[in-house]
């Protein structure tokens, strides 16, 4: 039986239509990173001197419910500031 295929420690990125929004980003993909999964985006960018390169994020997978994903070991109660 063939082995599964071991994704750790690697990416993907691909090209992402921008639409009528140039803030989006230019490409999106994926991360895993010690078994956990989270989302990369880029923006091609040029230096000053003319040289193209992608800068970009990584966050916390997007979870659909519109809220911010659960922080570790916090009671959101206790962060209130009222």
């Amino acid at each position: 039986m063939a082995e599964q295929y071991d994704n750790n420690n690697t990416f993907v990125l691909f090209k992402n239509d921008q639409g009528d929004n140039p803030k989006r980003p230019t490409h999106t993909g994926t991360i895993t990173v010690d078994g956990k999964e989270l989302r990369l985006s880029g923006w091609i960018r040029e230096s000053n001197k003319g040289v193209k390169f992608i800068s970009g994020t990584v966050q916390e997978p997007y979870n659909g419910g519109g809220s911010a994903p659960a922080v570790e070991g916090a009671d959101a109660e206790d962060d209130l500031p009222f």
